[in-house]
């Protein structure tokens, strides 16, 4: 299986050395790396579209404007997966093996982010969800203790976890807000609609107002993915 917990640190870090600043990545880019990690795009996909895209760009005569955000890289991601794919017909792509955590890390992510969602100041509407997500934090944590469960399983309860809890905060937002966050996005995404298709419009649209909303509650993300 691939080392899928480097997958966001590694695509930021390839496209800052690429771009050749140290800017901050917007919550576009990082919606639309999660895009990539849901759709299960590999890793090695994501650095081959990046360094493709750089490489048109760098060949370019006229080069007046940089690359700012990984939406300009969307295509190219997108075609490197599909020649990773044809390269592996007839067989199975060897898969790598997850990095290995120190159960005392897993259980420390776990805590805390059972300890902020404690914190945190919710609509009426989440707060049920969010005691039922702490109390789960902490029965994985406790988990860890007596016998690291598969990490697979762990994400995936983590998954459902953020879900309920985005659908409970959703419920309890004032719609004027929701208006607000989606205006944003919409102004957000305008200049790359012409580079990605409909549905991936769609989703990334959807990821950025969910990460807006968890930002908006200062609420953690809750995915093993955001574990440093």
């Amino acid at each position: 299986m691939e080392n899928y917990f480097n997958y966001f640190t590694e695509i930021e870090e390839r496209f800052q050395q690429r771009r050749g600043a140290l800017s901050l990545l917007s919550p576009l880019d990082w919606a639309l790396m999660e895009i990539w990690k849901d759709a299960g795009i590999p890793l090695e996909a994501v650095i081959r579209g990046i360094d493709a895209s750089f490489d048109k760009w760098e060949q370019r005569p006229k080069r007046t404007r940089k690359i700012n955000g990984l939406a300009y890289c969307a295509q190219e991601v997108l075609a490197a997966a599909e020649e990773m794919k044809e390269a592996a017909v007839g067989g199975k792509l060897q898969a790598k093996e997850s990095a290995a955590f120190e159960a005392a890390v897993v259980i420390a992510f776990l805590r805390g982010n059972a300890d902020e969602l404690e914190r945190a100041s919710l609509p009426e509407s989440a707060q049920n969800v969010a005691a039922e997500c702490t109390a789960g934090l902490r029965e994985v944590a406790t988990g860890f203790e007596l016998a690291a469960p598969q990490m697979e399983d762990v994400e995936r309860r983590m998954t459902v976890m953020e879900e309920k809890l985005i659908a409970a905060i959703l419920a309890g937002t004032p719609e004027s807000a929701l208006l607000q966050v989606r205006a944003e996005a919409d102004r957000d995404l305008a200049p790359y609609r012409g580079r990605m298709t409909a549905p991936q419009i769609e989703q990334l649209h959807k990821q950025y107002v969910q990460k807006r909303l968890l930002e908006q509650h200062r609420l953690p993300r809750l995915s093993l993915f955001y574990m440093q």
